[in-house]
């Protein structure tokens, strides 16, 4: 079936459930940012593959929602659909409510799957819709589940234990601090479904969502026990043997039915709305809601020694074969056939070379040229560019390893730069170091710190349209909050922190610029006193920056010794690991400038 055939069968469901449009986001039970392949339906109904968008079925019309980074990637691939684009933010794009208002009348249903829709979400079509008429109504099983024939198996890959070596604290531990912090806000029990969150607490890895070492499951903790709601064939004799004497392991589908239970005992009962899907708010009828972030989001960003030494180590492996492909790659520019496809791919090949490498951390951006200028950018084997001996390529990626996620961007010239480029490059990385260098003091929001890495480029009236910096999780999710550098108001950046610091600058149709890697937040060891603690970054990405792409004019004396003292240190750090023509070329590519 083609996309036009799916909506048609989708609108025969929708008239025997009695809805007049049909809600599909891209979203599984537990809001995932990258999702399991059994739960794409967004992209499986439309053919839409971009990893952001939502979509509405309406009786006649359909309309996806997506923002900038994908309405190049929805231009071609929804013409056909019947679906119209709907490029979010635009003038005169009305977002999917009033959409929605717009094309039901008053009395008609709008249908959604409340597996698949945030509590926070579902609250807002209710606010939106219900002045004019139109109900919000929920209805499992998913209907794009049923007419979707050759849907993908859940994965059932074993979990595994994340041992107490790597993440440096047992499950009783962690489950301990979760309960204080539950007792101090008056919750008796905590509903847990962002898989992330269920990872670190019950120290346990899977392979469930690409890219992110997962479990899919559901927790409800309460102070005097823990449950993990999960497929009894992924649960092995070692994880049950683990979790013995702390949680009681229970099918994934037994969740339902305790919700119920534990609604009927009318508890204050913590749920984080924006994690948390209508079904299981549903589900616990009854209970006191107390709406607020689970204690574990700020738990798990505070990285312990034992973890910033595992992080610490995977950014060496990593270093080490960002070194093997920024050697490789002009030679084999030069020599003709490298596409940004072929070029991510070998990149990949490099990581894997290493033992303990488990996977990419997300979808590499590969960007030649003016593809660089696009910030979210897909390479897609037919349609991508061939790298050419000239112009700017710009690559980022990361790597999960058992002791830690890397996440590092890097542009390079693949011929003789332009003076405009050779600016624009040095006012990013000026960016980069002076956000990693200035001390700032504690109880800082990262909002604040970011102002210093677009300075050099507002000086000369130029900006980027994308956030400084994310946090980082531990092998695990590459974007982690509830720490950022970006527009918004977030806790204030805390000792143990690891975020990314990727300022950019892009230029449609010509090139783009992004320098990135990830910090510690770390003591400022000259102002911090005992009456007053000072913060400041530490670098823990291990890469070159090219030197050839850099005016030392543009740069203060400090900011030139700062990129001279990082070049030593990752040459002194990865030059062991590398054989004689591998440390000859990094030697030349970290001398000081």
């Amino acid at each position: 079936m083609n996309a036009r055939t799916r909506i048609a069968a989708l609108r025969k469901l929708m008239k025997k459930h009695h809805v007049d449009a049909y809600y599909v986001p891209s979203a599984d039970p537990h809001q995932s940012e990258y999702l399991p392949e059994d739960w794409k339906h967004r992209a499986w109904l439309t053919g839409f593959t971009g990893s952001m968008g939502e979509v509405v079925i309406g009786a006649r019309k359909a309309g996806l929602w997506t923002d900038g980074r994908y309405w190049l990637q929805g231009s071609m691939q929804l013409p056909g659909s019947g679906i119209d684009l709907m490029k979010m933010g635009e003038p005169g794009v009305p977002d999917m409510p009033t959409w929605v208002a717009r094309q039901l009348k008053k009395g008609q249903a709008l249908g959604m799957d409340p597996q698949v829709v945030s509590v926070a979400a579902a609250e807002t079509f209710d606010r939106a819709l219900a002045p004019h008429g139109i109900r919000v109504k929920y209805i499992t099983p998913n209907l794009v589940s049923e007419i979707w024939e050759d849907r993908p198996e859940m994965c059932l890959e074993p979990m595994v234990d994340h041992p107490v070596k790597f993440c440096g604290e047992n499950v009783a531990s962690k489950l301990k601090r979760v309960r204080e912090a539950m007792k101090k806000t008056g919750v008796k029990a905590h509903v847990v479904s962002a898989l992330d969150q269920i990872a670190w607490l019950f120290n346990v890895r899977s392979k469930d969502v690409m890219y992110t070492p997962v479990v899919t499951a559901y927790a409800v903790i309460t102070q005097r026990g823990a449950t993990l709601y999960v497929d009894p064939r992924k649960v092995g004799k070692g994880v049950a043997k683990g979790l013995r004497g702390k949680a009681t392991i229970k099918d994934y589908e037994q969740i339902w039915d305790d919700l119920k239970a534990l609604g009927k005992k009318k508890l204050p009962v913590l749920i984080e709305p924006g994690a948390t899907n209508r079904r299981v708010f549903d589900a616990l009828k009854g209970s006191d809601y107390r709406y607020g972030a689970s204690p574990i989001t700020a738990m798990k960003a505070i990285k312990n020694t034992k973890q910033i030494e595992g992080i610490t180590a995977a950014h060496v492996t990593d270093g080490v074969a960002l070194v093997k492909f920024l050697k490789w790659l002009e030679p084999a520019v030069k020599k003709g056939g490298v596409t940004e496809v072929t070029a991510a791919d070998q990149l990949a090949a490099f990581r894997a070379e290493a033992k303990d490498f488990k996977d990419l951390s997300f979808d590499t951006i590969s960007g030649y040229a003016a593809n660089g200028a696009i910030i979210h950018y897909s390479a897609e084997e037919s349609s991508c560019a061939t790298l050419k001996p000239r112009g700017l390529y710009l690559i980022d990626s990361g790597g999960q390893y058992p002791t830690g996620t890397t996440d590092v961007t890097r542009t390079v010239a693949l011929g003789k730069p332009t003076s405009r480029q050779i600016e624009c490059f040095t006012r990013v990385l000026i960016g980069t170091i002076d956000c990693t260098i200035i001390p700032f003091p504690a109880g800082t929001q990262g909002y604040r710190n970011e102002m210093f890495a677009r300075r050099a480029l507002w000086q000369i009236g130029e900006d980027y349209a994308h956030g400084t910096g994310h946090g980082v999780g531990q092998y695990l999710g590459v974007h982690e909050g509830p720490h950022s550098l970006k527009n918004l108001v977030t806790p204030p950046l805390v000792e143990g922190n690891l975020l990314s610091i990727e300022p950019g600058h892009y230029e449609a149709g010509k090139f783009g610029i992004r320098i990135e890697h990830l910090a510690f937040v770390v003591p400022h060891k000259k102002f911090s006193t005992p009456e007053k603690q000072w913060l400041t970054f530490d670098a823990v990405t291990m890469c070159p920056i090219d030197r050839r792409l850099i005016d030392k004019k543009l740069m203060t004396r400090e900011q030139i010794d700062w990129l001279n003292a990082y070049h030593k240190k990752v040459y002194k750090t990865l030059a062991p690991k590398l054989d004689k023509e591998h440390k000859t070329w990094l030697q030349k590519a970290c001398r000081p400038i």
